[in-house]
């Protein structure tokens, strides 16, 4: 236990409690019950979007020209879900690498308390995004399989700087999404609620994942960071490259190939997502984390 204690005590200082009791209060101030706040029992309009429209994978392609309005409905439904359905798993591996985490820390630290307060809050979101997908109608997608038994080994062995740099990829991706989403006029309301509820509370997680980072980054020699870079690049490869299911262009009743083919070519969806990495590269490029090798991992997925 004394081991614990010391190595805790070296690594945190006044400053990162701050950012702790600080998070914690705005939880107590600012925290939502989707089973409350959603009117889960308002009908579906059938001619709303499940996102906006510029953010489906196939905007700006000539088929998506091709395609009937109500297939971009379904399109866009079908995707949003896909998204949540990534989301859950993601946030099932989050939650057990905090947990990990923060095993005989100190309890009555705010690091502690807030840590406990975000598995709670990712425990209700998702709920929120399993509830949400049912109420479309949308199957659960889930990742490759190989893929899946890789989330399996990085939520066992994945600590320090590399879990929480994981959690921030995630989170920071989807965050500049929903923020859209949030605002969309032809976005069903069920995806507008859900996502004004994530962009919130999810903003103090982000703030926490950063900060963590920050504190292993502080004394990190040039080889720890060399191999947190590459670490948290190879991560945020299998999560962006999962977001999406193939089976979201079978729903809509177009040519899977076809469909994955433009997808790859899409301009508009490499702009996208170039867009919404803007301030997770800028933050590794501040922590020393963007190193050439994990950079080109990333340009190979259009988000630098």
């Amino acid at each position: 236990m004394a081991r614990h204690d010391h190595r805790h005590t070296t690594r945190h200082t006044t400053a990162d409690d701050d950012v702790s009791r600080r998070l914690l209060e705005s939880a107590a101030a600012l925290s939502y019950d989707p089973s409350v706040e959603i009117d889960w029992d308002a009908p579906l309009p059938p001619e709303h979007h499940g996102l906006n429209p510029e953010w489906s994978t196939l905007y700006g392609t000539r088929l998506w020209d091709e395609m009937t309005e109500q297939q971009r409905v379904t399109l866009t439904r079908h995707e949003v879900c896909s998204i949540m359905n990534t989301g859950i798993w993601f946030e099932m591996i989050l939650q057990q690498m905090v947990l990990r985490d923060q095993y005989l820390n100190n309890p009555a630290s705010a690091e502690f308390r807030f840590a406990l307060t975000e598995i709670a809050d990712e425990c209700r979101h998702s709920i929120m995004f399993a509830r949400a997908c049912e109420k479309m109608g949308v199957p659960a997608y889930r990742p490759h399989k190989l893929v899946a038994q890789a989330g399996r080994a990085f939520k066992s062995l994945a600590k320090g700087e590399l879990a929480y740099g994981g959690i921030l990829v995630a989170e920071e991706v989807l965050d500049v999404m929903q923020r859209d989403w949030m605002r969309g006029e032809d976005v069903l309301e069920i995806v507008r609620g859900t996502s004004r509820i994530h962009v919130v509370e999810e903003s103090r997680h982000m703030k926490f994942a950063r900060q963590e980072i920050r504190e292993r980054m502080r004394h990190a020699g040039p080889a720890r960071r060399a191999n947190a870079a590459f670490g948290i690049a190879v991560c945020a490869y299998v999560i962006v490259s999962s977001m999406v299911h193939p089976g979201v262009y079978k729903a809509a009743g177009l040519d899977v190939g076809r469909a994955l083919d433009e997808v790859k070519a899409n301009e508009h969806r490499k702009a996208m997502l170039r867009t919404s990495s803007r301030h997770l590269m800028a933050f590794l490029a501040e922590t020393g984390l963007l190193t050439r090798r994990s950079a080109a991992i990333y340009r190979r997925l259009h988000m630098l």
